[in-house]
Formats: C-alpha cells, structure tokens, sequence
C-alpha cells in the first residue's frame, strides 16, 4: 500500500444517552474527505475504540467505509492485548466490503518483550490479506515496539507500515534507516510532524486534524513536495493547538472543540470525562483565536 500524506485518526460521535451518533460520524466523515484529507483512520486511540462493543466497532467501521466511498483509503483500528481475540477481529474486519488496510497497536498491560511483540503482530498479518500498520504508542500500552523489531516485521509480506508514537525522534530516524525504503514510517504525533517527514517519514496520522483537516493536509503535503516555507508556517499558526490537544487525555480536547464547533455532540464514554473548567476556557479561547468557531 502506498499509503503517503495526512490522515484523521477519527473521534467517535456519541449522542447525549452514550449511543453512537451515526448521523455526525458520517457528516464528519464527509467534512474530512471534502477538506482534502488523504486517509481514515476510524477505531484508534482518539476514537475511544477500547469502549466500543465488537458490534459498534464494526459500525463505526462501516459507516466511514460506506460514506467515504473509495475516495479515500480506510485503515481500520484493530488492537486487543489477546493476540487470538486481535486475530478474531482482523478476520472480521477481512470480511467487511471496502476496508483498505488495520492499524493494530502494541499489546497493552501485557507489557509483552520484543519477541512477544513480533510473535503477536505477526499472527495478525498471517490471519488477513488486508495491508497491515503497525502502531508504536508506549505511552498508553507500556510496551515499546523498537527499530530491530519493525525491521523484521518488515519482512511480512503484508505488513507495509507503521504509526510511530513513540515520541523519541532518534528511534524514529533509526527506524527510518533500518527498513526497506518502500516501508511506510508515519508521524504519530502532530507537533512531531515535520522532523519525522524531513528524516525520510511518509506522511502523519493527526488528531489535529479532527478541528483542521484541509489545514494539516495541506501541512503534510508542503513538506512532501518540499515546500518547506508553506509547512513551517502552516506548523507554527497551528503548533499550539496541536499541543492542546493533549492538554487532558485525549480526546478530552479535541472533542471539547469539535462540540465548540458543532460538529459532534461532546460526549464520552467512561472512563474518559469531560475537561475541566480551566481547560476548556483555553481551548475556547484558542479555538477563537485560530478563527474556528461561528461569531455571533
């Protein structure tokens, strides 16, 4: 897959009641695709996907799938710390009409060795013909999936990228260095965009993106082209948002300003809450700044 550029790693919309609000999913959806974005990325991180049913996580995937209409690629979110149950869902997601490729994270609270890991995202790949992303997040499983490891997943036919939230630049470039050069190494990490991109990166999975997809599509592809004057000022005007976001646990941020903005109703599943009182004033005052909310 050669998969290149910017894409939304999705929030889920939930109505008030905590049902999945299908309506506003495909709206932003559609909002995504019309605003120049490059890839979907449903059922991630920022899509609370750990609080979706099997049955929910499925419809989320199908609704991006049918309202992107092979306009875009869809790589699905497929991660579960029981390397049989990841198996059980890329089975699923193998059968689904239209999905062009998972994203499956480290195993998380296992705390697996680099063996374990290998092990694991290779039982994946071997269950499914779809492309397969790795996704690097130490952060929130624990567990590191280091430049040696990669390099011999690598080597898994199927296997074409991975998602680096490692946050550590040195083990990226390492990465970048140690993998064959049609490898797809992607920015995990928004502020982190341009450094990985200038080292050899083929492009970013965003939050930011959420609240500013033509913005950060636009940002992803000048660096690509090497039009680095236009990426450098498109980074410092959003640099700060790119930050807030992670101002509380995400999507606590993102999903407080896309409510600002009318695109979802802000609601969580528990154990994520709303921000606090303090936070959200300066998301909203940011979020006026950087002109996306409707004046009155």
């Amino acid at each position: 897959m050669n998969l290149m550029g910017c894409g939304t790693a999705l929030v889920t919309p939930f109505r008030n009641d905590g049902s999945l609000d299908e309506p506003a999913l495909r709206a932003l959806v559609q909002w995504q695709i019309e605003s120049g974005i490059h890839f979907l990325i449903p059922c991630g991180t920022t899509g609370e996907a750990a609080t979706l049913s099997d049955s929910e996580w499925l419809r989320v995937v199908e609704i991006t799938v049918e309202t992107a209409a092979g306009r875009v690629p869809v790589i699905a979110g497929c991660t579960h710390n029981a390397t049989h149950e990841a198996v059980v869902r890329v089975k699923q997601l193998s059968r689904a009409p239209g999905v062009s490729g998972v994203l499956t994270a480290n195993p998380y609270y296992n705390k697996p060795s680099q063996e374990g890991q290998y092990q694991h995202f290779k039982a994946i790949a071997e269950a499914t013909d779809l492309p397969v992303m790795l996704y690097n997040i130490p952060g929130r499983t624990a567990a590191n999936l280091e430049p040696a490891t990669t390099a011999r997943l690598a080597k898994i036919k199927n296997i074409f990228g991975i998602k680096e939230s490692s946050g550590n630049l040195a083990q990226i470039a390492e990465l970048i260095h140690s993998v064959p050069s049609d490898f797809k190494v992607i920015a995990g990490d928004d502020y982190l965009a341009l450094p990985v991109l200038a080292v050899g990166g083929a492009g970013l999975v965003s939050v930011a993106s959420n609240e500013i997809p033509a913005e950060m599509a636009r940002m992803v592809q000048a660096a690509i082209d090497g039009d680095w004057t236009t990426a450098r000022s498109l980074n410092a005007k959003y640099f700060t948002l790119m930050r807030a976001n992670f101002w509380d646990s995400s999507p606590g941020p993102v999903k407080c300003v896309l409510g600002m903005m009318g695109r979802i109703t802000e609601s969580y599943r528990l154990p994520m809450v709303p921000v606090d009182d303090a936070t959200r004033a300066r998301l909203k005052a940011l979020a006026q700044g950087l002109g996306l909310l409707a004046t009155a």
